[in-house]
């Protein structure tokens, strides 16, 4: 446990808590949670599931009815094949991604993370008693790992790469070409399995439509674990449904590990799951258009802060401005101070970029209300004015 830290954007959540608890009026930019509520007919279904009695275990992996709806998902809007012995469903995309690193992960392997990266990735790789590589990047390089940065951290004992487009923190994403350069590359490693986190993969707005990187990359299909899961595009965070997909060997060693921890996912969740796998898609885009219309304000009114800097994403529904030169002019000495500061003197909380492998960036966001995206923008702008 010495190895690891708590997640820094819950403590950011919880000290925004804290503080709220103690009569600040703190405007919360630390927490990727949408704020629209659970669409109804997914609600609905989980109130019909109470009432049927679906209150039971369903298998380890997930109940057929959700595998299925999963499997169809895949289908209809990634093309892609798979099984339903190659399918787990977890308690979260979470779960998922750390049964993946205990299943596969020996000590002394190795495993490849693109920064800036969620913060979670590294210490999931320490706890399986493997080495996390980290490949930097910054704002010149729209937050994406090249094909020659990638050869250059592979060794004999990489075994695992995580990819995650669109990005958090950044929402930065990869098109099929980039996508296809990282590809190329993997091919000559045949021992490398790629981890690709497409949780955000509805929140997009690029000019290419969002390609699974199973799909972009087809010869690297087998050595792929697609994982996904409810709680970004349908706001169903605190449903807990992820899911994975996979080679079947490594999906079945996921299973095994999720049968030793937490067994299978809530029933009741994964009925509701189903119901928005299969209903009216139409809310997602709703919400994805206020997202858009929350990200092209904050940008550029963060580009307006002096010593602010934000590259605008593709997606997902967070900023990830570099603030070097605000930090320079208040006279901090790292990211995590100035991130201290702000709460303190401007009420906002929002998460240090160190927290993610990137000093001197801030991660704000926006699944708020415009209304409170303009305040908080109005209080950042006085404190570093000051």
């Amino acid at each position: 446990m010495a190895r690891v830290k708590p997640s820094p954007t819950g403590a950011a959540l919880a000290l925004a808590t804290k503080l709220r608890a103690a009569g600040r009026d703190i405007i919360s930019l630390a927490t990727g949670e949408p704020d629209f509520d659970t669409p109804q007919a997914v609600k609905d279904a989980a109130i019909a599931a109470i009432t049927a009695g679906a209150t039971k275990y369903t298998p380890i992996d997930g109940s057929a009815e959700l595998k299925l709806a999963i499997q169809s998902k895949f289908r209809r809007e990634n093309n892609l094949e798979y099984s339903l012995s190659q399918i787990i469903v977890s308690s979260g995309a979470k779960q998922s991604l750390y049964n993946l690193c205990l299943a596969l992960l020996d000590p002394g392997d190795e495993a490849i993370i693109p920064a800036p990266y969620w913060v979670s990735y590294p210490d999931m790789v320490t706890l399986s008693d493997a080495t996390p590589v980290v490949i930097g990047t910054g704002i010149e390089q729209g937050f994406r790992i090249t094909a020659d940065a990638l050869a250059a951290a592979i060794t004999a004992k990489t075994r695992l790469l995580f990819l995650n487009s669109p990005s958090n923190p950044t929402g930065a994403s990869y098109s099929a070409a980039e996508l296809a350069t990282l590809g190329a590359v993997l091919e000559k490693h045949p021992q490398i399995v790629v981890a690709s986190d497409e949780i955000y993969e509805h929140i997009t707005w690029a000019k290419e439509p969002f390609i699974s990187f199973a799909r972009a990359c087809p010869a690297l299909f087998d050595r792929t674990v697609t994982v996904n899961g409810a709680s970004k595009a349908y706001a169903m965070t605190g449903w807990r449904i992820g899911y994975a997909a996979g080679p079947a060997a490594l999906i079945a060693a996921m299973t095994t590990i999720q049968s030793q921890s937490t067994s299978n996912p809530c029933s009741i969740s994964q009925k509701a799951a189903v119901a928005a796998l299969q209903g009216d898609q139409a809310v997602v885009a709703q919400m994805t258009a206020a997202y858009r219309e929350r990200h092209d304000f904050l940008v550029e009114a963060l580009n307006s802060i002096p010593g602010f800097e934000c590259r605008a994403g593709e997606g997902t529904f967070y900023a990830f401005p570099r603030v070097t030169g605000a930090m320079q002019k208040l006279g901090m000495r790292s990211d995590i101070e100035f991130a201290e500061y702000l709460v303190n003197t401007a009420n906002v909380a929002v998460v240090a970029g160190s927290a993610f492998g990137a000093p001197g960036y801030l991660r704000l966001s926006f699944a708020c209300s415009l209304p409170t995206l303009k305040e908080a923008v109005r209080r950042l702008k006085r404190a570093v004015a000051a």
